[in-house]
């Protein structure tokens, strides 16, 4: 994972939009490479990434930081494009004063949600922060997939 690391760290992306799209698609290339796992950018595959999240949180080697953009990106952009989104960086709701000024988000019709956040909550929090249910509860209260022509 180290190699990935410095290639994606290395890279010079043209923005926010471009970095998140590199990182995802590491994200399904190890997935597919690492974890015999597809992801597809569709709905079905959140599962399988809360299974790779699983095997990743049980790793005594993980690199959370790290994994938390290379997954986080990923579920980021299955709900960037389920909902035709916009990533941008914004303050994470609740951080405390002096801590990081911003984090990538992404925004559906005025709503925010923060992928990576919950990615790194269901590496370091456990199963109780599963994705499935998240992406249950976005579904629910985003209704239906933005339609693209």
């Amino acid at each position: 994972m180290s190699n990935l690391r410095q290639r994606l760290e290395s890279t010079a992306f043209a923005d926010l939009n471009a970095m998140m799209e590199g990182y995802a698609s590491a994200a399904v290339e190890t997935a597919r490479r690492d974890y015999r796992h597809t992801l597809d950018y569709s709905s079905s595959s959140i599962d399988a990434l809360d299974e790779i999240l699983i095997l990743v949180s049980e790793s005594p080697d993980r690199d959370v930081e790290f994994e938390t953009r290379l997954w986080g990106s990923y579920l980021g952009e299955v709900l960037r494009r389920r909902y035709a989104g916009v990533w941008e960086m914004t303050q994470y709701p609740g951080a405390q004063v002096g801590a990081q000024s911003a984090i990538p988000a992404i925004d559906v019709r005025g709503s925010r949600l923060f992928p990576l956040m919950k990615v790194h909550r269901r590496l370091t929090m456990g199963e109780e922060e599963d994705l499935g249910s998240f992406f249950s509860m976005v579904t629910e209260r985003l209704g239906n997939p933005a339609r693209v022509n």
